[in-house]
């Protein structure tokens, strides 16, 4: 399956303990932020918000963090920015085609910052509409393997409307429709199944093959992109082997 998801999981991982732990964290009570003000502040009545604080507590963001942001979202505390969602679209080296999802408080900064990043790393931006088509929106659910095999996780998500279970490695991700994540993400639970991560994602419908090089390329353009703190997400549609992968991890 995709590399992309494969060095996104692995790279997750190393984040959370890695020096940029302090603007993941940032991130993730962002989107708790966000969504609490979107749909309220009870999770149990609000499946962003839910799955935006499982994310967090499973990047072990402390939970009084959690719930300031809950309370700053929701209008119960004072504080709170007002981010709005602005994509982006552009081109990669050796033609990836890049979706770059920013959550900011101040449109100006974030193309800024997503054109220089861009512009230093062998990347050009597009024109909106340009790249987008080449994603198709839909639920990723990340399940940690354990003792798990693919039958089981498939067992468990099918009748909630799970399209397929691909195996990353470490983990299997658990592709729906977007309209279905909360229903997979339930059945999940009701199986005693754990998860990482839930959360509506774009999805290439056609995938680029990098080489060792290209690979650090897109590798290096990605990081600058997410380095900014406007930066919410980055989608690009590249695949990268397991033998590159490796290269590349030496």
């Amino acid at each position: 399956m995709s590399g992309h998801s494969k060095w996104a999981t692995t790279k997750h991982k190393k984040a959370v303990i890695d020096a940029k732990r302090g603007k993941l964290f940032a991130k993730l009570i962002k989107n708790i932020e966000v969504a609490a003000r979107t749909g309220g502040g009870d999770p149990d009545g609000n499946p962003t918000l839910y799955d935006a604080i499982q994310k967090a507590k499973k990047s072990s963001v402390p939970n009084k963090n959690i719930d300031s942001a809950v309370k700053r979202g929701s209008g119960q505390e004072a504080g709170g920015a007002d981010y709005e969602t602005i994509m982006y679209e552009g081109y990669g080296p050796n033609g990836v085609a890049v979706l770059i999802e920013c959550l900011t408080d101040n449109r100006n900064r974030a193309a800024s910052d997503v054109r220089v990043a861009m512009t230093r790393n062998g990347g050009s931006m597009a024109d909106p509409g340009s790249v987008s088509y080449l994603f198709n929106r839909k639920g990723v659910v990340i399940v940690p393997k354990g003792d798990l095999t693919e039958d089981d996780v498939l067992g468990a998500v099918l009748d909630a409307g799970a399209e397929e279970v691909n195996d990353l490695g470490e983990t299997f991700e658990v592709i729906s429709e977007a309209t279905d994540l909360v229903a997979v993400r339930t059945a999940l639970q009701e199986a005693g199944v754990d998860y990482e991560s839930a959360e509506a994602s774009f999805v290439p419908t056609m995938q680029v093959e990098l080489d060792e090089e290209g690979a650090r390329k897109i590798f290096k353009l990605i990081d600058a992109l997410e380095d900014s703190d406007d930066v919410q997400n980055v989608f690009a549609n590249f695949d990268v082997s397991d033998d590159v992968m490796a290269k590349v991890d030496a």
